[in-house]
This record gives structure tokens, sequence and C-alpha cells, in this order.
């Protein structure tokens, strides 16, 4: 019975993928992406080098801006399936915290580590991080929605705090500061490459969504219905850590876009993550170009990192989120 309604629903679920409001949203969203090509300080146009550093400085910028920006927010919703909270996504489990204390060790030991091999080290920090923040969940009896954030927020607490004071003993402490300023200014044509590892991701979670989802309903109904509930979450985790890692690597710290994004999304698709995927995909870039426009024109000719703007929009929005979660108790 539960294999014929099953296959019921897949050509539901698939019809709702595509419609004509994704495509509309598509277009909306490479509208900001073409707006941010052409939005900038310096003259593409009348300068004699204008096209080389159109090449060179915006096309990257873009790119990054929004394969960032979907990777950080598919993230969240990964997250918050496995967890089962709302209040979940890499900024709140220390996952980020995680990867850049990989991105350290990977920098003290190898100075002159490739951005493949600093990847790799922020990717194994961040997959043992999260690891260790679902191991804690398991032992938690008390499995409130602010339990879980709260103990994610304490791990990236300790974690950052060794961290800092690993960096002020080797003279890596300016080095952190930049790295987790969230910031696309340095992004050029050599250096963003790296995060097209994230389409392969985006990829992976769309495949394994029906397992995923299934997954977030809890151990016991993942089990009854024929899923290894271990591998999934195995697999999710690992998927997250290799985005996280990534994308702090690249860019830095995009702090509560995954928190944002999927709550979002699921206030009006309901919490179905194969026909949510590109909604989410989609709102993140939106809200990343958004961020990085105000950034580049608010103080012109200076910029302000992403993750200011980010920063304020999300712990609003974080506060909303808690405030309508107590009121329906």
């Amino acid at each position: 019975m539960t294999e014929v309604a099953a296959r019921a629903e897949k050509p539901r679920t698939r019809s709702r993928v595509i419609d004509w409001r994704l495509v509309v949203a598509s277009v909306a969203v490479l509208a900001l992406l073409a707006l941010s090509l052409f939005v900038g300080q310096y003259d593409i146009f009348g300068a004699d080098d204008g096209g080389e550093m159109f090449a060179i400085t915006r096309i990257p910028r873009t790119l990054a801006l929004a394969l960032a920006g979907a990777a950080m927010a598919m993230s969240g919703l990964v997250m918050q399936l496995l967890t089962q909270n709302r209040f979940v996504e890499p900024t709140t489990t220390g996952t980020t915290e995680w990867a850049g204390l990989g991105l350290l060790f990977v920098l003290y030991f190898a100075p002159a580590a490739t951005i493949l091999q600093r990847m790799a080290g922020a990717v194994i920090f961040a997959f043992i991080g999260t690891m260790i923040f679902f191991l804690f969940l398991r032992r938690v009896t008390l499995r409130s929605s602010l339990i879980v954030p709260i103990i994610g927020i304490m791990l990236g607490a300790v974690v950052g705090s060794v961290s800092t004071f690993f960096a002020l003993q080797t003279d890596m402490l300016q080095q952190l500061g930049v790295w987790f300023a969230g910031t696309f200014t340095d992004i050029v044509a050599g250096q963003y490459e790296v995060l097209w590892i994230v389409a392969i991701v985006v990829v992976a979670v769309f495949f394994y969504a029906d397992r995923l989802t299934v997954a977030g309903l809890g151990e016991e109904v993942a089990t009854n219905v024929g899923v290894n509930y271990n591998r999934i979450i195995l697999i999710g985790t690992g998927l997250v850590s290799i985005a996280t890692g990534v994308v702090t690597v690249a860019v830095g710290s995009l702090p509560f876009l995954g928190l944002i994004v999927p709550n979002i999304v699921s206030m009006y698709r309901g919490d179905d993550l194969r026909s949510n995927l590109p909604w989410v995909c989609l709102l993140g870039i939106a809200i990343v170009v958004i961020c990085d426009l105000i950034g580049r024109t608010i103080i012109a000719p200076f910029e302000m990192p992403v993750s200011v703007i980010l920063g304020i929009v999300g712990a609003i929005v974080f506060v909303i989120l808690i405030v309508r979660q107590t009121r329906r108790g």
C-alpha cells in the first residue's frame, strides 16, 4: 500500500517542481544577476581595459554570488529537515566555525596549500563538527525548538574561541577576520571556480530529496518505510559539510541565510524538499545579490561586507521566528 501510494505521489510531486511561478521567479533572479554585472565603481564602458575587467571581476563575482547563495540556502534546508528544527542552519550549529578551524589548521601545517587542499581541510572539519552536533542532540532529552539552536550556537562559540586563540598564537588573527568577513570583493577569475563544486552538491541533494524528506520525519518512520536512517544522516551531513566548507574557503561566512530562506519558502509551500529546492536556491541567490548590491552602493566608493547586512536581516528574522514560535506555544 505504501509503495502504491508513493508511486501515485510521484507524478503530482514532479508537476509541482516546475510551474509558471518558478519560471517568473527565475527570470527575476536572472535580472538581478544581470544588474549585479553592471554595478560597481570601475567604469567598464569608458576604460580601455573595461572589457577585460568585466571578465576578470564582474562575471566571477556574479557567478560566486549565485553559487554561494544557493549553496548556503540549500544547506539550511537540509539541516532543518534532518534535525526537525526550523532554527537550524550552518551558522547556528557551529558548522561554519568548524570549517574555519579546519582552514586554519591546513594553513598552519601547509602554508603553501592550494585552494583545493584548504577546501578539503574545511570540509573535513565541518563534517566532524556537524556530526558532533548531532551526537549532542541524541544525548539531549529536552528537544524544544529553541534548545537545539542554542546548543549549536554554544558549540560554535567554543570552536570560534579555539580558532581565535589558535590564530592569535600563530599570527593568523588578521587572516581569520578576513576569511569570516563574508565578502565578494576579492572574488576574481581563478579564485571562484571551486564554488562550482556546490552545483554538484545541489544535484546530489535533489537526487536524495525523497529519502532526506523521509529521514526528516524521524528514525522510526524512516526505518518503517525502508530508509536507512543513519546512512541518510551521514549523506546529508556530508553534502552540507562540502557546501559549507567550499563557501567558507571561497567567500567566508554568510550568516543566517540558511535560516531565512527555508523558513520563508516553507511558509508558502510546505516541507517537501524536492519541490522546494529550486525555490530555496532562487531565493538564496536573490537575497545574497540584493545584500551585495546594497553593500556596494550604500557607502560607495567603499563596500560593506555582505555578512554585515545578512547578519542584521537574519537576526531580525530569527527574533521574529522565535516570537512566533513562543506565541504558538
